[in-house]
């Protein structure tokens, strides 16, 4: 009985002491027992740092690292007078005309490097899901994540700026793909989904007379 009354006011006077004083106002400073890292030691963003000879935080990107942003958020890292040729560009940033309305075509010249960045990123990114060529037969699907086939007539008749923001943002079960590829390679990636429908739904006019006798057609 004795252990028993001790072990009763060392628990009450804990919970007193604990729970007793919540709500009551204090002018000192609270008692952090975790304080979670909130006060830690840091330099922040363009300071001065004295480690480093030119005395930057910011440090230069290291050569073949995976670069960080995705021009979206000029606005506020970039000042007014500095000049990009994309940067304001909503077309090649969003896939949007200035009135809201999508774009139809690529708004970036288009080469054999852009198709061979769709294609890598393509093979990267989409084709777990959407197939080799597109048309919704991945590896996803024998466990019941069917993907939207890039064949179906509403999709060949969209506009590349609707594709663009698709793969920017994602829709239905797809997540969106806009902090892993910068805009050039989304666009890259909408050229190559236009060669993949057209591959598909080619006639032998659309081969090169050059190739057609190699090919057999």
């Amino acid at each position: 009985m004795r252990i028993f009354l001790i072990i009763f006011v060392f628990v009450i006077a804990a919970v007193v002491s604990i729970f007793g004083f919540r709500g009551a106002l204090s002018e000192k400073p609270p008692i952090e027992i975790f304080p979670d890292m909130d006060r830690q030691a840091k330099f922040k963003p363009q300071g001065e740092n004295p480690f480093f000879g030119d005395r930057r935080d910011d440090r230069p990107v290291p050569r073949n690292t995976v670069p960080r942003g995705n021009y979206l958020n000029y606005e506020q890292v970039f000042s007014e007078d500095f000049e990009d040729s994309n940067l304001g560009r909503t077309t090649f940033l969003r896939g949007k005309n200035t009135d809201g309305s999508w774009v139809d075509k690529l708004p970036i010249e288009v080469d054999y490097s852009l198709m061979e960045m769709g294609r890598q990123k393509y093979e990267i990114f989409c084709t777990v899901c959407h197939g080799s060529a597109g048309d919704g037969n991945g590896v996803t699907q024998p466990y019941g994540i069917l993907a939207t086939s890039f064949h179906d007539d509403r999709l060949r008749n969209e506009a590349d700026g609707y594709i663009y923001d698709v793969i920017a943002n994602g829709k239905g079960l797809m997540y969106g793909l806009k902090d892993r590829l910068n805009p050039e390679e989304r666009w890259a990636v909408v050229l190559y989904l236009r060669a993949l429908q057209r591959s598909q739904n080619a006639s032998a006019e659309d081969v090169p007379a050059g190739e057609r006798e190699e090919l057999g057609i």
